[in-house]
């Protein structure tokens, strides 16, 4: 029996754009085969919504604490909502 799907929307605050944060999202949420989507709100924050296993998300999350190297995350904003099953990938939206 298959696993059941979890989805996270969260907010990410501090020096997260231009940073390399949304890349390196989806470098690791594919590598977590999560679907979903990242991108930059106008006010500064980052928007990251994750569906997939509650292990994979909660790594994912685990990870949105520090993000990439060069970001500094301030604070993180996490909303459990439900899954859609609408994504086939994880991808930046712009």
């Amino acid at each position: 029996m298959p696993e059941a799907m979890i989805a996270r929307r969260y907010y990410v605050s501090g020096l997260v754009q231009g940073v390399g944060f949304r890349y390196a999202t989806v470098r690791i949420a594919r590598r977590l085969g999560l679907v979903g989507f990242v991108r930059n709100l106008p006010d500064g924050r980052v928007e990251v919504l994750a569906e997939g296993t509650p292990e994979s998300v909660q790594e994912l999350e685990n990870w949105l604490h520090h993000g990439p190297p060069m970001a500094r995350v301030d604070h993180l904003e996490r909303h459990d909502v439900s899954p859609t099953g609408a994504f086939h990938d994880f991808e930046i939206r712009f």
